[in-house]
Order: structure tokens, then C-alpha cells, then sequence
């Protein structure tokens, strides 16, 4: 058992592998319904990416006992609300729904964790494939920057790597993906024990657990696969030297694109680095957007944050969008100065104290509906083993200090470490 500011959390694990964690909380009359599945882009094979997104959408098709665009439509008759997203790490299913709809919830993602096959053939696959591409055509490659990422992880990551490609597949891998090419990566990775479900909101802890054995006991185990019994990452040292690409793109202005390896999400590193990253240039006070956007008047926009990677390696990244005929060389040359200085330097007091005061707000916040507190129980159960991380989160995040931020910058977030990404406006 596991106790939270927003109270307790109980798991118990069913005999096909699936664990299953419930929170009370009986204030509003709603419960969310959460589940995470322990596949994304990492654990896609080289010439077949884009499957575990691809999932995402075949997984609202239909299944064993449900018709195509069934599942949506059953609950949005009840006024829930539900979606799904897939990362690097993990794809979640989720529905906060009227708890008179909790029951249906279960039996809906039960159905399609245990008999999605049996709904998948070739209509489906073409259809959703064509929903998939058109969604990468839509926000990659005809927006503007829209492939700076998917770039930036190329830079950063070595071919073969389970993040050297973006979720989302590229163009040629989807198209040739077969149907059995797709019913065995289900088989492999939609197991119940590389599942982790969680429900939070108005319901009794033991009527919950005993509800979801009722609905998911029937899954088949399968060979009980999970993914710690195969995919292991290794950490990479941060980068040699700087690497660089350039180019001209359709853009409404130049910008800078920096990536840097930086250990894992769960370590505390990783925290340190959040926190650095804040305080360069998380912020309308951060230090670049002072030196940049205030007092320079180079840029006209700075982002800076890590994505939470949890494969042995994570990225920080840093993006500079600079005002109209703005020097892109002397943007470097300041960005290059504020980082060594920073790492020789660490944070001053004030700004420190800003950055954690942020950064527990923002973990506090994400954790106030029921949905965003069930998102945040799977994902430490899902890829750290364990719900204890949200108990420990604010602790966590308290337990940073100005040392290891100046230590994280020194080792991790240098100039010659760096990965970037030049985008010039093409001229008319």
C-alpha cells in the first residue's frame, strides 16, 4: 500500500500478470480508468516503426465483442471523456467516466486487451494506416519545424537505437507493414503482464480490485512477457563533440534547435537537469529569455525542458526562435557564454528557489483531477515498478540542490556536447 497526498493507493496483481492499482477518492461522482502499456517507438524493430502508434488507432476499431468506432461512441453516450497517446516508452488508454459507466469502462478495455485480434484484418490496417500518415503529413512534415524533432533525435542517437526514430513511424515503414506484421507485435507486447491499470476516483477499494479481476481475469496470459525480460538500453555519454546540421525551410523565422543526452528519467540527475534547464531558459525570467528576448532583443521566443526518456538516455532540449534578421551566429555566441557560465557557476539563490517552488507546482497540479492523478500512478507503476514514485515526488523534487544543478550542467549541458539544428528562412 502505497499512501499519497491524495490518498492511498492499493495494487494487487491478477493471475495473468496485470497489475491493478485503485485510489479512492469519493468527492465527485466520476472514476478514471487508466492503462498503460509497457511498448512505444523504443521497441519497434529496424524497418517496422510506427507500429506501436499505429496500435494506438487500431485499438478503437473494434474487438472481440465490440464494432468498429463502438468502443468512443459507447462512452461518449455517458459524457466521458477519453483518449490515447504513445511515446518512446509506454502507449495509455484513458476514460474518466460517471462512475454508472465505471463497469463498461473495464469491460471495454478488457475486451479489446483480449480479443483485439480477432477484429483486426486488412480493412482496418489500411484504413487506420492511412489516419496515421496523413496525421504525420499534418503535423511533421507540413509544418513549419514540424520535423525538428524527429532531426534532432537522428543527431543524437545512433541508428538502431530504440530513440533514433520518432513514434509516429516513418512513411515507408508503415506502408509496408503486413497484417501479421501487426497482429504479432499485439501478441508480443499487449500482454497483461507489460500492463499496468489503474483506477482512481468513486469507488470502494475492494469492489474496484474485485471488478477488475471480474472483467480481465479472462484475458490470456499469453507467454507473460514484459518488457524488463528484453529490452534493456544502455546509457550513452553525452556527445563528443558538437554536431551540427543546416538547413533552409519554409519558416516564419530562423531558429536554433539544441539537443543534449542527459541521464534518465527516475535518476537524480534527471532531476537536476529538469531544474538547470528551468532555469535557463524554462521561464519569462529564465536567463536566456533575459539575455535574448530583453535585454538583446535577438530572440523572439525560448524553450527549454528535458523529455522524460526513461531508456537509459534522456534529452534535454533548448529552441531559440529568433527575431527577423536577427544574427543566428551571435544568438550562439551568447547561448554559448550563458551555458559555460552556468555550469562554472551553478544558480544563483533566487532563481534556484523559483525553479523548485515551479517545478513542485507543476507536479501538484498535474496530479489535482482524477485522471491526471490515475496518469501519474500508471506511469510510476508502468515504468519504474513501483507507485511509490508519486508518494516521493514533491520529496524529490525538494531534495535538489544547487551543487548537483551546477554539477548536471558541468558534466551534461556544454556547448561542444551538444547536438544542433539550424532552420534559415527560405527566401523568396
Amino acid at each position: 500500500m502505497t499512501e499519497t497526498s491524495a490518498g492511498e493507493i492499493v495494487e494487487e496483481r491478477l493471475d495473468n500478470g496485470l497489475r491493478v492499482l485503485v485510489t479512492e477518492n469519493r468527492t465527485v461522482d466520476a472514476v478514471a480508468v487508466n492503462l498503460w502499456y509497457g511498448v512505444g517507438s523504443r521497441d519497434e524493430s529496424p524497418g517496422r516503426t510506427g507500429l506501436a502508434h499505429l496500435f494506438e488507432h487500431l485499438m478503437f476499431q473494434g474487438s472481440q465483442n465490440v464494432a468498429a468506432g463502438e468502443h468512443m461512441a459507447l462512452l461518449e453516450s455517458f459524457g466521458a471523456d477519453l483518449n490515447a497517446t504513445t511515446s518512446f516508452d509506454r502507449t495509455n488508454y484513458f476514460q474518466t467516466v460517471p462512475t454508472r459507466a465505471f463497469e463498461l469502462a473495464l469491460w471495454l478495455e478488457a475486451d479489446r486487451m483480449g480479443g483485439l485480434p480477432d477484429a483486426l484484418d486488412q480493412k482496418n490496417l489500411d484504413n487506420q494506416r492511412d489516419v496515421v500518415r496523413n496525421e504525420r503529413r499534418e503535423r511533421m512534415d507540413n509544418q513549419p519545424y514540424g520535423d525538428g524533432f524527429e532531426r534532432m533525435l537522428a543527431l543524437l542517437f545512433p541508428a538502431g537505437h530504440g530513440y533514433h526514430h520518432m513514434p509516429i513511424g516513418s512513411m515507408e515503414d508503415l506502408a509496408a507493414a503486413s497484417l501479421d506484421d501487426v497482429r504479432a507485435f499485439f501478441h508480443q507486447h499487449y500482454a497483461p503482464a507489460n500492463a499496468v491499470l489503474t483506477i482512481a476516483g468513486n469507488v470502494r477499494t475492494r469492489d474496484a480490485l474485485d471488478k477488475a479481476a471480474m472483467y480481465f481475469d479472462a484475458v490470456d496470459a499469453g507467454d507473460r512477457w514484459h518488457r524488463g525480460q528484453a529490452a534493456d538500453m544502455p546509457a550513452l555519454e553525452p556527445l563528443d563533440k558538437q554536431v551540427r546540421a543546416d538547413m533552409s525551410s519554409r519558416v516564419p523565422a530562423d531558429a536554433l534547435w539544441c539537443g543534449w543526452r542527459i541521464p534518465a528519467d527516475g535518476t537524480e540527475d534527471f532531476d537536476a537537469a529538469a531544474i538547470a534547464l528551468r532555469i535557463l531558459g524554462g521561464g519569462a525570467s529564465s536567463r536566456l529569455v533575459e539575455r535574448l528576448t530583453r535585454h538583446s532583443r535577438l530572440a523572439q521566443a525560448i524553450e527549454a525542458g528535458p523529455n522524460d526518456l526513461t531508456g537509459g538516455t534522456g534529452v534535454a532540449m533548448l529552441i531559440v526562435a529568433a527575431q527577423q534578421d536577427a544574427s543566428l551566429a551571435e544568438i550562439e555566441t551568447i547561448l554559448d557564454a550563458e551555458l559555460d557560465r552556468f555550469a562554472e557557476e551553478g544558480p544563483n539563490e533566487a532563481e534556484f528557489a523559483a525553479a523548485l517552488a515551479q517545478a513542485e507546482r507543476d507536479w501538484l497540479e498535474s496530479t489535482t483531477t482524477l485522471a491526471g492523478l490515475a496518469d501519474e500512478v500508471s506511469r510510476a507503476a508502468c515504468l519504474f515498478g513501483t507507485a511509490d514514485r508519486v508518494a516521493g515526488a514533491v520529496a524529490r523534487i525538494r531534495a535538489v540542490t544547487p551543487e548537483q544543478v551546477r554539477s548536471v550542467a558541468q558534466t551534461w549541458l556544454r556547448p561542444q556536447q551538444r547536438a544542433q539544428l539550424i532552420y534559415r528562412k527560405e527566401q523568396s
